[in-house]
């Protein structure tokens, strides 16, 4: 029905047990705890419901530009001139990423 009122939001089967893979996904995306979906699910360990948790690239990168503007400093004074040459090769695949 979702494939006929937009043609083309699912790609391949759907079964109930993907939207319990989804909604576990979608809960950890938004900030709620690993141990609480847990619950929710009705598993008695958090590793298995890691293996219902799909990778979400966005929120990754996200996660880790947060941290990284707590623990990089601005100033790339204390880097020497190897590194700072480095750095901005890392910092291109950020850029690349960003643009994919």
């Amino acid at each position: 029905m979702a494939n006929d009122t937009v043609p083309g939001i699912i790609t391949g089967s759907v079964y109930p047990h993907r939207l319990r893979h989804s909604k576990a996904t979608h809960l950890v995306d938004n900030g709620v705890n690993i141990y609480n979906v847990r619950d929710f699910l009705g598993h008695e360990s958090v590793a298995t419901t890691q293996i219902y948790l799909s990778t979400n690239p966005e929120v990754i990168r996200k996660a880790i530009e947060t941290v990284a503007e707590k623990t990089v400093s601005e100033s790339l004074d204390f880097f020497s001139d190897k590194e700072k040459d480095d750095f901005d090769f890392l910092l291109g695949f950020t850029r690349i990423t960003r643009i994919c």
